[in-house]
């Protein structure tokens, strides 16, 4: 199908031709020259969106899980996926950042209804946005979306067939991470900015939303942990959001306070607290997501994460992105990426990588082989 007969399909279902205008103030234009001055716009409701120029006709329409840019996590790697895009394949992209979950579903569809430019392909970043793109992808069956962190299926099992899905086996990361910290807790180890309490085995899990992914983080984090020993206490907290460092510095000091050595968060942005808590009580954390030992936000705190559980979110925009230019996008399909597809991988933080026992790192990289091996089953639920 050419741009133009999908540009009249879109005009035909939406019963009139919104074009830009039904666009403005929630997606800016390439070079309007408005915004905030950071290339970035917010519109009357606190949705932020942004734009980049490229040199392809291949438009990409990119909607943000909550929480937005600047996460220095789960958005961010999204974002530096379709950077890479447009750094390799010459594409262009328009940012929206929704303010809360009920922007998602009227973002997703201004990228579906633009007829100039026609977006070519909608990324719609974490599960927060399954019902709205279930509703929206059915809507518009002659556009391409991609789905991160979820599956876009009707209620009869089946697939939508204009959606490519990108799920994680983030279990598998956890428990590299959960491995990690059950170790060092058991030893003396001091390096950086931090150390482990002498005499207790304690350790910490502060997640963003308590919702079934995030639960898959914690069950990998915690046979982890079981995995250096059964007698290593785990604490957990959730904050309830993935914006709210002062709930996650909360959190993390709270644990510290009661003996945790290190904190593993799959929290996004609220982790930027439990790196606070680590610095400013001389103990250890575990990123997510990104290498956050590195990130910009969260370099500042490389004296005391450990390592990162670094999800490639960006493959998943990067590769969905050269399908369509590519001409071979395939809808209806899930994509899953673990340890063995590197999807999934441990990073050692840059600061305190060179510092951790290599008898240590061994048993980690003996563990990874494990499962993808299929020697050990990561469990991807919490046990009662």
């Amino acid at each position: 199908m050419t741009n133009i007969d999908k540009r009249r399909r879109k005009v035909v279902q939406t019963g009139g031709a919104l074009g830009i205008a039904g666009l403005a103030g929630c997606i800016s234009s390439p070079g309007d020259g408005g915004g905030n001055g950071d290339g970035t716009s917010t519109s009357g409701d606190g949705t932020k969106t942004s734009s980049s120029g490229g040199e392809s006709d291949t438009n990409v329409g990119m909607v943000y899980a909550t929480g937005g840019l600047g996460d220095n996590s789960f958005n961010d790697m999204a974002h530096a996926g379709i950077k890479k895009a447009k750094r390799k394949l010459g594409v262009k992209y328009q940012n929206a950042e929704p303010g809360s979950p009920s922007d998602v579903e009227n973002l997703q569809r201004q990228f579906a209804q633009s007829q100039n430019p026609d977006y070519e392909l909608v990324c719609c970043i974490g599960f927060v946005q399954t019902n709205s793109l279930l509703k929206n992808a059915q809507q518009f069956p002659d556009q391409n979306f991609m789905l991160v962190d979820s599956v876009a299926e009707k209620k009869n099992g089946d697939l939508v067939k204009n959606v490519a899905n990108y799920v994680f086996k983030e279990h598998q990361g956890s428990f590299q991470v959960g491995h990690l910290a059950g170790l060092l807790t058991q030893q003396n180890f001091s390096a950086g900015g931090g150390k482990t309490k002498s005499g207790r085995k304690v350790v910490g899990f502060v997640g963003g939303e308590e919702v079934p992914l995030i639960k898959k983080f914690e069950a990998g984090y915690k046979a982890g942990v079981a995995r250096a020993s059964e007698d290593i206490e785990i604490r957990t907290a959730y904050v309830g959001a993935f914006n709210d460092p002062v709930a996650g510095k909360e959190a993390a000091l709270s644990m510290y306070d009661n003996g945790a050595d290190i904190i593993y968060h799959a929290a996004g942005g609220s982790g930027t607290g439990v790196f606070k808590a680590a610095q400013e009580k001389g103990r250890y954390a575990i990123g997510v997501d990104s290498d956050q030992s590195k990130a910009k936000g969260t370099a500042k705190f490389s004296d005391v994460i450990l390592a990162s559980m670094v999800k490639h979110v960006n493959e998943a925009v990067f590769r969905s992105t050269k399908h369509v230019v590519n001409g071979n996008f395939k809808g209806g399909s899930v994509n899953t990426l673990g340890l063995k597809d590197g999807g999934i991988e441990t990073v050692y933080g840059a600061d305190l990588g060179s510092k951790i026992p290599d008898d240590v790192k061994s048993k980690i990289k003996k563990s990874r082989k494990a499962i993808v091996d299929g020697k050990i089953d990561v469990p991807t639920k919490v046990k009662n």
